[in-house]
């Protein structure tokens, strides 16, 4: 079987499979980007206790094993009281691992902001949420946003994990594929190109765009 007769047999379940995985991707992105925004500005609070909170948080998820946490999630939750399908406990374990990571990335880009700007907008009376909202936040996330691209490219390549638990993603497709037709090297191969295609002409240029659209709101460009 030529590549190109393998490709028009199997196509549809590798559509599927990259179905699966963009909708993991994406669901996962909103659970991160919400933790990471939540737990960095908490890091930065001047209560001890929440900075605590977010410190446990952040160092689990961080220090920890992605797999191992997905294994948690989805095998030993049950043991508590809390099922997950495995549809929900994929996105949810990739999304809480990169979200600890993407915490840092949000304290990082908030205390970039040249002091000079916090003090202005203290000047002016602003409330501490509109000070953040307004002011610091829009700044901050131009900072940080040519991290955060990064950052999501290694979401998506998480999501190859949730195959581990049987989520029918395109890694869990190459993967059944090539145990019936021993084709590993199309199998594969077929797999890491979609997975390079996605974050190379999909991933890449919106996080690109996004961050000329951010420039030109706070006057950079």
């Amino acid at each position: 079987m030529t590549f190109v007769e393998f490709i028009i047999t199997y196509y549809p379940r590798f559509l599927s499979g990259t179905i699966v995985t963009i909708e993991q991707f994406v669901l996962a992105s909103v659970l991160c980007i919400f933790l990471a925004l939540l737990a960095g500005l908490m890091k930065l609070s001047p209560r001890t206790s929440v900075r605590a909170c977010a410190t446990v948080y952040i160092e689990i998820f961080r220090g920890t094993s992605l797999l191992v946490q997905l294994y948690w999630i989805f095998f030993v939750l049950p043991l508590f009281g809390i099922t997950l399908d495995k549809f929900t406990a994929g996105f949810v374990a990739v999304g809480l691992n990169v979200g600890a990571y993407g915490a840092e990335l949000v304290r990082g880009g908030v205390l970039s902001v040249p002091t000079g700007q916090w003090e202005a907008a203290v000047s002016i009376n602003m409330s501490p949420g509109k000070r953040m909202s307004r002011i610091i936040l829009p700044q901050a996330l131009v900072n940080m946003l040519p991290a955060w691209g990064n950052l999501l490219i290694e979401l998506l390549k998480g999501t190859a994990l949730v195959a581990t638990i049987a989520v029918a993603d395109l890694t869990f497709e190459a993967r059944q594929i090539n145990y019936s037709t021993f084709m590993s090297a199309q199998s594969f191969g077929t797999a890491l190109i979609i997975y390079y295609v996605l974050a190379r002409f999909l991933l890449t240029p919106l996080m690109r765009r996004l961050e000329k659209i951010m420039a030109r709101q706070i006057g950079r460009e």
